[in-house]
């Protein structure tokens, strides 16, 4: 008799029995945890002190995930999530908590992960400096969206990646970004679809800047005149510089408000240091896509630095010049370095453009052996502002450095608190932690650390 291969079930991932847990705490991510037959439990959407039913959807040896099925005591700070498409899109995660909670949620954590993977003194209420907080809902100035196009009814969506997948959730609004972007995007759409080339798009980049609104529409080939002509008349009855980016990154631009001038170098700006330095970039550079928390937490980044004139100031993975640029204004010698050589190209232009001589930009890989780059070297202060891996093999040069101070800003609990351990092996002490809610609605976490060398 034939035998068939008949592969077996895997436990892991099967749905267990309806269970009635309690919810303690959140994890660093916002996820309830709760406790089951000696595993903790991680339960999406759920809030600490609710009892909540739910079942397993996967087991591990020492935890499991659950899946929400329903609160049965909820607490007072459940609130109704505000956007529609909060259950599917992957965008936020804390929409269904109060936004003063979740700035107290993410206080605590940040705390917690500092005292516990920094090895650090106890983190009191005399470090902790008052949360930087602002506007708790459309306060993204630039977002990116997915496309994708549906072979059955050759529609176009438009929208952002779903939860743990990269199924598309398409979106009408979205309550987190700029009014004027959330706005933008029905109407996009609804052009896009009116394509011949739509089977030709990419992502669309949407951003508002000082000096208007931007759109960036990515194509994998060139578009037909008609569409070209079909996206400009879009692009003028709303308003927008519109551009197209190839494979290679070049940029063509089909309308701008701005000029009358194809071939003008049209770019996105901010304003900084009290609206005397404009920050300049390019598609694809990175920014904060918060503006007003971006500008307090430079002008708290420089209030902690207090820069003098004639120090030397190093600010490390500067991008296009975010902080350097507000150092140099305070007549400081400030050096930037950054390892995208066209971020460094840009912070050159945008010093140049500013008229600010006393800031100087380096390219360089500061993951990689430092010891033969011109600018390392006995410095005044430092600034840190890595990526979420951290600048952990920058700080392996603290000797060569020898600052009086460091404001580290982090965008990763974890790395900033490992990183931490090395400071403070190196003779420094933290004087002041702080929190950036850089991100509503989002269990991200923003901080800004201060750390003296001590005496």
């Amino acid at each position: 008799m034939a035998q068939f291969f008949k592969e077996k079930p895997n436990k892991s991932k099967q749905l267990s029995a309806k269970l009635t847990l309690d919810v303690t705490q959140l994890d660093h991510l916002g996820a309830g945890i709760a406790q089951h037959q000696g595993k903790i439990v991680f339960i999406a959407g759920a809030l600490p002190g609710e009892r909540a039913t739910v079942q397993l959807i996967e087991q591990k040896k020492s935890y499991a995930k659950a899946k929400l099925i329903h609160i049965a005591s909820p607490v007072k700070s459940r609130v109704l999530p505000t956007c529609p498409h909060y259950s599917q899109c992957g965008g936020c995660d804390l929409q269904h908590m109060d936004t003063q909670a979740q700035r107290e949620y993410k206080q605590t954590a940040l705390v917690d992960l500092m005292s516990k993977l920094s090895s650090s003194e106890k983190i009191g209420a005399d470090k902790m400096a008052k949360p930087l907080v602002g506007e708790g809902w459309h306060y993204r100035r630039r977002a990116r969206l997915a496309t994708l196009l549906d072979k059955r009814t050759q529609r176009l969506q438009l929208g952002f990646r779903a939860a743990n997948s990269s199924n598309i959730v398409e979106i009408n609004q979205c309550p987190v970004l700029a009014t004027s972007l959330s706005e933008l995007i029905t109407p996009l759409a609804a052009n896009l679809n009116q394509l011949k080339a739509k089977a030709s798009l990419g992502h669309v980049e949407l951003t508002q800047a000082e000096n208007g609104h931007f759109v960036v529409l990515r194509v994998t080939k060139s578009l037909p005149n008609s569409d070209v002509k079909w996206l400009s008349g879009f692009a003028q009855k709303h308003q927008l510089t519109l551009l197209l980016q190839d494979d290679a990154g070049e940029l063509t631009q089909l309308y701008s408000p701005l000029s009358s001038d194809k071939d003008a170098a049209l770019l996105p700006f901010y304003p900084l240091a009290n609206n005397t330095v404009n920050c300049y970039f390019s598609p694809g550079n990175f920014v904060q896509v918060n503006g007003e928390m971006n500008q307090a937490m430079v002008d708290q980044a420089i209030d902690w630095l207090s820069p003098q004139s004639g120090e030397r100031i190093l600010d490390l993975f500067c991008g296009v010049g975010n902080f350097s640029l507000p150092l140099a204004k305070k007549a400081a010698d400030v050096i930037g370095v950054e390892g995208v050589p066209d971020m460094v190209e840009q912070a050159r232009q945008n010093a140049c453009d500013n008229q600010l001589s006393n800031v100087t930009f380096y390219h360089a890989d500061l993951s990689a052996d430092l010891s033969d780059q011109a600018w390392l070297g006995k410095i005044d202060k430092l600034l840190l502002d890595p990526a979420r891996a951290g600048a952990y093999e920058s700080l392996q040069w603290l000797h060569k450095m020898q600052p009086k101070k460091v404001v580290y800003v982090s965008c990763n609990p974890a790395s900033l608190a490992r990183d931490s351990s090395v400071l403070l092996d190196n003779g420094y002490r933290i004087a002041q932690v702080g929190l950036v809610d850089m991100f509503p609605q989002t269990h991200h976490i923003e901080a800004m650390v201060l750390f003296e060398l001590a005496k």
